[in-house]
């Protein structure tokens, strides 16, 4: 961490950035939020940019096709449209 910074500074150190990011879009899908919740969230109540958690979530679904498959096959009856 940067003494500048609270948390993990995408500038000075992306990999534990990108981590934290991970962990929080994780914690977003233990609430059964879509990605357009889960970016809204992330937007508004941790500062981070909707082009970072899109692409920290589109990584994860590149690496857990199964799980995502089966995470949307659940929302779906809640949601008329999964992202």
């Amino acid at each position: 961490m940067c003494h500048k910074h609270q948390f993990p500074c995408l500038h000075c150190h992306p990999h534990d950035y990108i981590r934290m990011v991970q962990h929080m879009i994780e914690s977003c899908l233990v609430f059964q939020m879509s990605k357009d919740k889960c970016v809204e969230a992330l937007a508004k109540h941790a500062n981070i940019e909707p082009v970072i958690t899109l692409t920290v979530w589109e990584e994860l679904l590149k690496e857990n096709k199964a799980f995502f498959q089966e995470y949307f096959q659940a929302l779906s009856p809640r949601q008329s449209s999964v992202d």
